[in-house]
């Protein structure tokens, strides 16, 4: 009985190790890793911005304080992915579409405006004009869309 509770339970750590190394999506194989460092930044600006966005919504109480903050963090994130689209960058797992590399104009352009989206929005948030704030918000959420659609698989 023992022994074959010890089996059930190495089974189950066996599936459970089985399963987690299937994955629906490829490892970033590159010695570099530059598609995994540029989607953990891509994920903390998301982590910063949602609560912004959720002030900007009525969503959740504006606090001038912790608004400014996440702004200033959100800021210090946004120089950090460009560079991290080299030309030998473009293979699975990524989710950008050939246009990052096919027009880099266009999407240093892209990376350009929402920097200064970003750096408008600390500059309102600097402030206490809760209608430039939301303002400001929005624009920065218009040049995340705008650059997706342009460079970035659904």
């Amino acid at each position: 009985m023992f022994s074959r509770s010890l089996l059930m339970l190495a089974g189950a750590g066996t599936l459970a190790v089985t399963l987690a190394g299937c994955s629906a999506e490829p490892a970033d194989t590159h010695p570099d890793q530059p598609v995994s460092k540029r989607r953990e930044i891509f994920k903390s600006f998301t982590r910063n911005f949602e609560p912004i966005g959720q002030v900007a919504r009525d969503r959740k109480p504006y606090q001038a304080a912790e608004f400014l903050a996440q702004a200033q963090a959100l800021q210090k994130l946004a120089d950090q992915p460009w560079a991290l689209f080299p030309a030998d960058s473009n293979y699975p797992p990524t989710r950008a579409l050939s246009a990052v590399w096919d027009k880099p104009a266009e999407f240093a352009q892209a990376s350009a405006d929402y920097r200064q989206k970003v750096d408008a929005l600390v500059a309102a948030a600097q402030g206490s004009d809760l209608d430039r704030i939301k303002a400001a918000v929005s624009q920065v959420e218009g040049s995340c869309r705008s650059c997706h659609d342009a460079f970035r698989k659904p």
